[in-house]
């Protein structure tokens, strides 16, 4: 069976209809922060298996239940989460983390560096 990640960031309290869409039939998701609510949260382990960290925005206490950064293991790979990549404090490469994946700017980013993929 080939797993099926599925990535989402900066939601700000909002699920839209066709993020749920694009997510049906992941094996897990990565939240990369500012989620915003825990309505998305609870609509998105309607899916698949959630790791989430928090993000600027989620300064209100159910946020608090939420780490700045998760390291995940998923299908034989590791993936360093964090919401706002200029706060990256961790040498991905160094600890053979294969993804980073972060959010905070808005701006769909793809990159490789050093062997790791980075992923906004």
């Amino acid at each position: 069976m080939k797993f099926r990640l599925g990535i989402i960031s900066d939601t700000h309290g909002l699920l839209r209809p066709e993020a749920e869409r694009r997510l049906a039939g992941v094996n897990h998701i990565i939240h990369g922060g500012d989620i915003g609510s825990p309505d998305v949260i609870s609509g998105l382990q309607q899916i698949a298996p959630v790791t989430a960290i928090r993000g600027n925005v989620d300064t209100a206490r159910w946020a608090s239940t939420y780490a700045d950064t998760a390291l995940v293991r998923l299908a034989g790979r590791t993936f360093y989460v964090l919401h706002d990549l200029k706060a990256l404090q961790v040498s991905p490469a160094a600890l053979g983390i294969d993804m980073v994946v972060s959010g905070h700017s808005h701006v769909p980013k793809l990159k490789t560096v050093d062997g790791v993929l980075y992923l906004n």
